[in-house]
């Protein structure tokens, strides 16, 4: 897609979105298909939102950090909370706008959160129902379930905070451009202009994780875009830094419950 045609299809999505902003509907559907390598700008809407993904891995980012998505995972966003969309596969998107009222109820922070079978099969009816459906025929029933449906959705650990303090993010983003990298924090303390002793009481201060942490936690997210591509386990260890397939399998396994196979299964 060049880029004239490509910005028009990007406006056109937010004149979409915007639109649904003002349906008289406590849930409303939309799907939308990103190119791999496309990104949405900076933007908020008064609606939550469930970005939910049937293929392909979305990243959300708003000022308090990261949520990948992989397959059969969705990010819930509340409404008025800025925040952009990036697309390193190509995405089947589809996203449920929840009303203001509606959403009373519902979580007042980002997480991601599992999509169970069920949900899942609403979300991909919900996308094909009018926007200004009937509330008391049987597509206003099953937009009813699918509220009652988001009442209990499971969080995922797939966030990675964000730290405020400037040095902390010089760092930060080192690692995020170059997710091999195995300097300590010593050494990244030299550049950062601060002693380790004083960065590591900040990481946990602003992130709420240690250093090795939240470096193994950007890891484990970039794992999940990779293998979310295509890419192998083995391919994928060793860009990350790990000395050995099996090393890094045993970290993604602590972290996730299941091998990297098993989890894309």
């Amino acid at each position: 897609m060049d880029g004239p045609l490509r910005e028009q299809t990007h406006q056109d999505n937010i004149d979409r979105v915007q639109a649904l902003q003002a349906v008289p509907r406590p849930v409303v559907a939309a799907a939308t298909d990103y190119p791999a390598g496309q990104a949405t700008r900076w933007h908020s809407h008064p609606r939550a939102q469930l970005v939910y993904g049937i293929s392909g891995v979305m990243a959300v980012t708003t000022e308090a950090g990261v949520w990948v998505v992989p397959p059969e995972r969705a990010v819930w966003v509340p409404g008025g909370m800025a925040h952009r969309v990036d697309f390193p596969t190509d995405v089947k998107m589809r996203s449920l706008w929840v009303s203001p009222e509606a959403a009373g109820n519902l979580p007042q922070t980002c997480s991601v959160v599992t999509v169970s079978p069920l949900l899942r099969e609403l979300i991909r009816t919900a996308v094909a129902i009018p926007a200004e459906y009937d509330t008391d025929g049987p597509d206003g029933r099953l937009m009813a379930v699918i509220l009652d449906q988001l009442q209990v959705l499971d969080q995922a650990p797939l966030h990675l905070p964000w730290p405020e303090d400037p040095r902390l993010r010089r760092i930060a983003e080192a690692l995020i451009n170059d997710p091999a990298l195995d300097t300590n924090l010593d050494a990244l303390a030299k550049s950062a202009g601060a002693s380790a002793r004083t960065l590591a009481r900040l990481f946990v201060k602003d992130t709420g994780m240690t250093f090795g942490a939240w470096r193994q936690q950007a890891r484990l997210l970039k794992a999940l875009e990779l293998l979310a591509a295509g890419q192998p386990v083995t391919a994928t260890a060793l860009d990350l830094g790990y000395d050995s397939p099996s090393a890094f399998i045993a970290m993604f396994k602590k972290a996730l419950g299941v091998s990297p196979g098993r989890y894309f299964r």
